[in-house]
């Protein structure tokens, strides 16, 4: 199942619920092997009409992040190498009638000025925007962000101009 302790995956799953859109909860406590390896999971396969169904990994983030110097950040989005490289080979696993990608699960800390555009979704007395960025279109536009972590990430111009919400992923 999900990891509901999670705050960010148990309020996109409630998210999801609500839309009425059906899916799977993946349970990450087993990984799968793939040709002898180990490949890393994702977090929910979403199904919408008319779509594509969707293998999620659920990326969560505060926004804005609030950095120890009191300054904030705005659309952090970084990913592991691992991430990438999982969910490109689960979408050849399920093939053409899936895609990949992450749902970035902005918990907003700001004003609403500044939120990120897109549903917001209330869950717990707290307030959540999800944004959609497949996995490709990441990997494409993806940068070093850390070598000692192994972590990727998109500049917050270009994250800016890929990243939709859910709702408004594109049709099949």
């Amino acid at each position: 199942m999900a990891r509901r302790s999670i705050h960010y995956e148990a309020a996109f799953e409630d998210y999801v619920r609500s839309r009425g859109w059906p899916y799977v909860a993946v349970d990450e406590k087993k990984r799968a092997i793939f040709a002898g390896a180990r490949i890393k999971s994702f977090d929910f396969i979403v199904y919408r009409p008319g779509h594509r169904g969707a293998l999620v990994d659920v990326k969560g983030r505060k926004f804005p992040y609030c950095l120890a110097s009191g300054s904030k950040r705005y659309w952090e989005n970084w990913v592991t190498n691992e991430d990438i490289e999982g969910l490109r080979r689960w979408e050849g696993a399920f093939g053409d009638n899936f895609e990949t990608g992450f749902v970035f699960a902005y918990w907003l800390q700001g004003t609403a000025d500044r939120d990120p555009p897109g549903d917001i979704h209330a869950f717990r007395d707290e307030y959540y925007s999800f944004l959609w960025v497949t996995a490709a279109n990441y990997a494409d536009r993806a940068r070093c962000r850390s070598p000692k972590w192994d972590t990727i990430s998109v500049s917050a111009k270009d994250f800016r101009g890929m990243a939709r919400p859910l709702s408004e992923r594109a049709t099949a």
